[in-house]
């Protein structure tokens, strides 16, 4: 079940996931509320619905004209629908017309209120939020509601699963809920009713699945994007009054915004490029300069913005590992391959010429190196899983760490590996599993099989491997595989990076 999940979701861009949800869940309510089911009027939601797209789509196009840069329709819908699920539906004008102002002030804000190109708040929340302030129209939240909520919460873990947040979710889910839950209790309330009203008559998992997960609002390491989880939990579950300001889901999640902003890269990445080599065949090294300096931890990754005509479902942003050590001067680079039948966006990537300007939404990732340096390391490549081993190796080399590290390197291909002269030149001991003949290995790089790793290689050639911390890197149903055989063989502490939708 977890392979078909993971190479599923892996194939579908996570905006269009998000999308096709939140399209699905407008669907089934307006069927809903034209059978009963729900209590919304389906006529007010039939005329809510484009009120809250079009002026979604419109300020989008509007501003982005404004600022020189190109609409992301993908993210302009869903803002729109968002804001959809969140203000009250209505047939009367002045509701309509908050639904309107709602979406202006959404997709207005995110480039009103960011900075350095990049917004600071969630847009539908902040676009609600403003009607609090408002005496038209108001934030009802009617998507929380029984009927819906078997949708919402496949959609919420599909969502979570792809972006590999659900330990983000399960920290709001599991701290929100056990608050209402007692403090329901503590007035009085039944239990039975308390977890009813907390999971299938609010907008819990709704906001953590479609809201709190954004990833432009969210900070780029794990203990940093838990702790707002806890946050926004809190500020989430907890009654207060602070002047005029009250708890409110809307609120919480703009305080958490805040927060995570003080942790985030707090501008748009803008780079050149400059260089663009096959290292390999078929596979390809771009490399940029950033504009300003720009700080990341070897084995992180960043997001790439390419707009481009006719893209394909994949879409326009994509994420790549840096195979570039952070010390390696005024450049970052990455490294993917394309086969022959490529996304439009890696097509388009690799037509770029050099000198052309390339936009980056962010630096995200935990997949890095412990900082004690005497620990003993495995690194296990799946294919092109060995792009974060050669950021980490070449920053390792270059401050002569000393790590004692063993690479395994898995691969399909009977041609030159990417990456051999640095492996070489760093001293790494590396093992072979696939199809390589020996005699085109490296000096000192040594053939486990000519097939998949298997266990039996594997305890012969790393006897220390449960002494060794281990990180694993590639297509989720290789690194699926991969975890499971490490773990038949001893290996108690692994690290995963999972290449989904590469």
């Amino acid at each position: 079940m977890k392979r078909w999940l993971d190479r599923t979701l892996g194939a579908i861009p996570m905006y269009t996931l998000v999308l096709g949800s939140l399209a699905v869940l407008a669907v089934a309510s307006i069927a809903l509320a034209f059978v009963g089911l729900i209590a919304a009027d389906p006529f007010a939601l039939l005329a809510s619905l484009p009120i809250a797209v079009v002026f979604s789509c419109a300020a989008s196009w509007l501003g982005a004209r404004i600022v020189r840069q190109r609409a992301h329709l993908e993210s302009s819908l869903i803002t729109g629908l968002l804001v959809f699920f969140i203000m009250a539906p209505s047939l009367q004008l002045d509701g309509l017309l908050s639904i309107a102002l709602a979406s202006t002030v959404a997709a207005a804000s995110k480039f009103l209120i960011a900075f350095r190109g990049r917004h600071i708040f969630n847009p539908a929340a902040l676009g609600a939020y403003v009607f609090y302030w408002v005496p038209i129209g108001f934030p009802t939240w009617w998507i929380g509601t029984p009927w819906l909520q078997p949708l919402i919460i496949i959609a919420a873990f599909l969502i979570l699963y792809r972006t590999q947040r659900l330990d983000l979710g399960l920290t709001f889910v599991v701290l929100a809920a056990s608050i209402r839950i007692a403090l329901t209790l503590a007035n009085g309330g039944d239990i039975a009713e308390a977890i009813a009203v907390t999971f299938t008559s609010s907008q819990l998992i709704f906001f953590v699945g479609f809201m709190l997960s954004e990833p432009l609002t969210l900070p780029p390491r794990r203990w940093q994007r838990l702790s707002v989880a806890a946050l926004v939990a809190l500020l989430f579950a907890i009654p207060f009054s602070i002047g005029p300001l009250y708890s409110d889901p809307l609120l919480a999640l703009l305080l958490g915004n805040l927060v995570a902003f003080a942790f985030t890269q707090r501008r748009t990445i803008r780079m050149t490029l400059t260089e663009t080599e096959e290292i390999a065949p078929g596979t390809w090294e771009l490399t940029f300069a950033p504009h300003r300096t720009l700080a990341f931890r070897a084995g992180q990754y960043i997001e790439l913005s390419l707009p481009h005509p006719s893209p394909d479902l994949r879409g326009a942003r994509r994420y790549f590992t840096i195979s570039s050590a952070p010390s390696a001067g005024a450049t970052l680079s990455i490294t993917f391959t394309a086969p022959e039948k490529s996304s439009s966006f890696k097509a388009a990537l690799l037509a770029l010429p050099r000198g052309a300007d390339v936009n980056a939404t962010g630096i995200w990732g935990d997949f890095v190196l412990p900082q004690k340096t005497t620990e003993p390391l495995l690194l296990v490549a799946g294919g092109i899983g060995v792009t974060p081993f050669a950021s980490q190796v070449a920053h390792s080399h270059l401050h002569d760490d000393e790590r004692d590290i063993v690479l395994i390197y898995a691969t399909s291909s009977t041609e030159t590996l990417p990456f051999t002269g640095l492996f070489v030149e760093a001293g790494v001991r590396v093992i072979v599993f696939g199809p390589q003949p020996v005699e085109s290995l490296p000096e000192g790089w040594v053939l486990g099989s000519e097939g998949r790793m298997n266990g039996d290689a594997l305890a012969a050639l790393v006897p220390d491997l449960a002494d060794r911390h281990a990180y694993l890197s590639g297509p989720p149903a290789l690194v699926n595989d991969l975890k499971a055989t490490l773990r038949a063989n001893g290996a108690r502490r692994i690290h995963t990076d999972y290449f989904s939708g590469y």
